[in-house]
């Protein structure tokens, strides 16, 4: 690839022929072409995924030289080049459009470019030409972009979720144990069908969300194993093509030493390339995520509802003027942000779900729409976990005087009369509390014929949230 300086532009010549590029950018031909062919949506590739670029790319250099495949000299220029740009010096030298070729050819050759442009000029000194390394030849050496771009994938996504995901779903994880063990012995109405049900405590509660956390953390964890299976080393359509075949392990074991994250060599290379499954699973899970906290998001807007005409059970950190024209008001932000997030990751996993069918034999075509997806959902979940375990479930007080007041009108508590009076009896009394708007206990009382130590005993809230049948002491107890 040659070039000459004409103004602020510079002409670069590949093998379609000559076009103008900026004066200052790292990149060459192929990407001006990409630049050009591409004006959909202004959004280039994440960072995560020009990071992966870059550590793949440092990884082939310090393979291949070891394989020697590459000189020493350049495989230490490109691997110090390609390190600048996983470290993110260079985000601004990769401009193409996610909306791109769908096997993602245009970044693959974005990366190799301005590595080659990176690696020239720091050699300069040592060399007759400033641009001796070049970027197919010597940065793409053993790969295609069939490989690289599938494997990036997967080394972003895998980095994003261990460095980010993961530690944001224990601590949101770690927020709700610990307020579930705060509001252990609060009781509370429990609800079915948005309508009043059998008591619980606020800890029983927040155990349930948290559970829905540590369901959700495994289920990614195990995604995980399939998704650090590395297709690179298989070239143009898996065969392994103008690659050594040792290069497939040695990458793997390259990038895990780079990242500090396991990655493994894909056993069959061609099913790396042809299908995004391993995308499309952890993506899977990740709407999985997203479902459980949608729940937890609107559990929380339910009971900070009101405060007067609401359920009102708890209080959630005043954060901002909830009205422009009504003065006082405040509402759940934290939450209503969150559910937001849900509705965009679960929208995020149908397109990755259309994204990772369409592989035509031997390779997919949705890549950077993958690619770009997929970190989006991890970085969008990884920032509302922790807004809402810190901004929300971290300062809610519970309303304790409320939720006694409603707890003890709770005509549903009959339920636990059944085994001594009857289904039939014991709805004739909550139909009669309810109508009468008296207490259960009271009701009973007059209903029953029962001593009232005993209906005490059994319409106990708090015993009736540890479940089994309750004698409550007294006659017939």
């Amino acid at each position: 690839m040659a070039s000459s300086k004409i103004g602020g532009y510079r002409l670069e010549h590949d093998s379609m022929g000559e076009l103008r590029v900026p004066a200052d950018a790292l990149w060459g031909a192929q990407t001006q072409r990409a630049v050009q062919n591409f004006p959909v949506s202004g959004v280039p590739m994440p960072r995560e995924f020009i990071r992966a670029l870059g550590l793949v790319k440092a990884a082939a250099a310090q393979v291949n030289g070891g394989l020697g495949l590459l000189g020493k000299g350049d495989a230490a220029l490109i691997r110090a080049a390609a390190l600048e740009v996983a470290q993110g010096f260079h985000d601004a030298q990769f401009p193409i459009d996610v909306f791109q070729t769908g096997s993602g050819t245009s970044s693959n050759m974005n990366a190799n470019e301005v590595i080659a442009t990176l690696a020239s000029r720091a050699g300069s000194g040592k060399r007759k030409t400033a641009r001796a390394i070049h970027a197919n030849d010597h940065v793409n050496l053993g790969q295609s972009s069939n490989d690289v771009i599938p494997s990036a994938i997967r080394v972003s996504a895998q980095l994003a979720c261990v460095e980010t995901l993961l530690p944001a779903l224990v601590h949101l994880r770690t927020t709700v144990d610990r307020r579930a063990r705060e509001l252990a012995k609060v009781v509370k109405t429990g609800r079915t069908h948005l309508m009043d049900a059998m008591p619980l405590t606020f800890g029983q509660e927040f155990g349930a969300w948290a559970s829905q956390l540590v369901s959700a953390q495994a289920r990614i964890d195990d995604a995980l194993k399939r998704l650090r299976r590395l297709p690179i080393g298989g070239t143009a359509i898996g065969t392994g093509i103008n690659a050594d075949r040792r290069f497939g392990k040695a990458m793997a074991k390259a990038l895990t030493e780079l990242s500090g994250v396991r990655f493994d060599s894909a056993t069959d290379k061609f099913e790396g390339l042809a299908a995004q499954d391993d995308a499309v699973e952890l993506s899977g899970q990740l709407s999985a995520l997203a479902v459980a906290l949608m729940k937890i998001a609107n559990d929380l807007r339910w009971m900070n509802s009101g405060p007067l005409a609401g359920l009102g059970e708890i209080e959630l950190p005043a954060l901002q003027p909830g009205s422009s024209i009504m003065p006082g008001k405040v509402n759940p932000v934290i939450p209503e942000s969150v559910a937001m997030v849900c509705a965009q990751v679960m929208g995020h996993h149908t397109a990755i779900t259309i994204a990772g069918q369409s592989g035509n034999f031997q390779l997919n075509v949705m890549l950077p729409l993958i690619a770009h997806d997929l970190l989006d959902s991890i970085r969008l979940l990884a920032n509302a976990m922790r807004l809402l375990a810190d901004s929300a479930i971290a300062g809610l007080r519970a309303r304790e005087a409320h939720v006694r007041e409603a707890l003890d009108r709770n005509p549903i508590l009959v339920t636990a009369l059944n085994p001594l009076i009857g289904y039939e009896k014991a709805a004739a009394i909550a139909k009669q509390a309810y109508k009468e708007g008296r207490p259960i206990l009271e009701v009973a009382v007059e209903a029953t014929g029962l001593p009232e130590k005993q209906l005490r005993g059994l319409l106990d809230p708090g015993a009736l949230t540890r479940g089994g049948i309750h004698g409550g002491g007294g006659a017939g107890g």
